[in-house]
């Protein structure tokens, strides 16, 4: 005798959406780093394939060790996210980007195998510049740049330190290290061959033009807060006639609750985890541009009907002077000089400078020449200020220096 046939198709559908939500925040996803969260890939590879093609027109690649998400280019109005050094976060630099390309191109020279040295690899990097007409030295600035490159190819899963140190390396060149390469998934970390190209420029544009839902959905996962003014007739389109099918679907497959507001629309993510910068969070400068917008917010009260021009283009929001920007920021300096990163005391600007970059990163607002624009989606965070305004003085204790 029998049991009941018990349905699993909740529990299917469950576990595809958190697995979808592990590649749209981790796009390689490797057997040593994530063996977890790669398995539910490999659970779920053929609907999870189905899925991001027909939904995103993404290309996902699973292999036995790997799984990669292929993303489609995004358009100009999108903010940067720029690779960051492993160490302290910062955005890598132009010359770091340049010793990324360099050293991915050594890796796969011809003659490379599984593993190799990295005195042989920086020889391989050399000699690859030097036909390019770029000097690499053996000063301490290229080598720290290149173990930043070679840190992020090792955070990717991309290459791994078998014996030896980068760090050691870093500071003194005679030490040796063996690198053990992870080539079929070096291969991937292009979206396509770069022989398909004539011009650099064409490797960020699409070969084929997507389709507007596809178009919309791609917005929406990547950028979640978009404006009304940045979207194509057709996409508005889309948006108008299927909102509740769009909704549907962002949240079925990624988890994200649809906000179609007057100024734009909002893919609100209420875990806070499927992002690379979480907001409000801990650290200074979150805590000063959370700060900052509760008082620019309440003051301004930025809204769909009122318009700065960004970029040349009029967006829904209220500027700040930045005399005003900075009279806040000081006086929140003063406030919390004690709980706070210490440089932050003794620049202003490097203060201003770092919450504005967030801002920017969070699309909350943008810099002009006159002022600071604060996008009304800024008010969704008042509440986390008015949460937080009777216990102000312990949650600054908490944050890091």
């Amino acid at each position: 005798m029998t049991g009941p046939r018990v349905s699993t198709a909740g529990l299917d559908a469950g576990e595809r959406r958190i697995a979808a939500r592990h590649l749209l925040a981790a796009p390689m996803l490797t057997a040593a780093q994530q063996p977890a969260e790669l398995d539910l890939v490999r659970r779920h590879a053929a609907a999870l394939k189905s899925m991001f093609a027909s939904q995103l027109g993404y290309a996902l690649i699973i292999e036995s060790r790997f799984a990669r998400l292929v993303k489609a280019p995004l358009p100009a109005s999108v903010p940067v996210r720029p690779a960051r050094r492993v160490t302290d976060d910062s955005p890598f630099t132009a010359g770091t980007y340049v010793h990324l390309a360099l050293t991915c191109a050594a890796l796969l020279a011809p003659g490379v195998g599984e593993q190799i040295l990295i005195s042989a690899l920086v020889d391989q990097i050399r000699a690859d510049a030097a036909q390019q007409s770029i000097t690499i030295t053996d000063g301490i600035s290229d080598r720290r740049q290149l173990v930043t490159a070679l840190r992020l190819l090792v955070a990717w899963g991309v290459v791994s330190e078998t014996d030896g140190s980068l760090t050691a390396w870093s500071e003194r060149p005679e030490d040796e290290a063996l690198l053990s390469i992870n080539r079929p998934l070096l291969i991937h970390l292009l979206p396509r061959p770069l022989h398909q190209f004539t011009a650099a420029e064409h490797t960020w544009s699409q070969l084929q033009p997507e389709p507007p839902r596809r178009r919309l959905r791609q917005r929406l996962v990547e950028n979640p807060a978009v404006f009304r003014a940045e979207l194509p007739d057709d996409e508005l389109d889309v948006l108008s006639r299927e909102r509740h099918e769009l909704a549907r679907h962002l949240d079925e497959n990624f988890g994200l609750v649809l906000e179609v507001r007057a100024e734009g629309v909002l893919a609100y993510d209420p875990p806070g985890t499927l992002t690379d910068l979480d907001f409000p969070g801990t650290g200074s400068a979150k805590q000063a541009a959370l700060l900052l917008l509760d008082e620019l917010t309440m003051a301004l009260q930025p809204s769909a009907e009122s318009a700065v021009l960004v970029d040349g283009s009029p967006l829904p929001a209220a500027l700040a002077a930045w005399p005003q920007v900075d009279a806040v920021l000081g006086e929140l300096t003063t406030r919390y000089r004690a709980a706070w990163k210490g440089v932050y005391g003794q620049s202003l600007d490097a203060l201003r400078t770092d919450v504005v970059d967030l801002l920017v990163g969070l699309r909350l607002g943008r810099p002009t020449a006159d002022g600071l624009a604060i996008f009304p989606f800024a008010a969704r965070y008042q509440p986390d200020v008015r949460t937080q305004a009777a216990e102000r003085s312990s949650v600054t204790e908490e944050i890091p220096r």
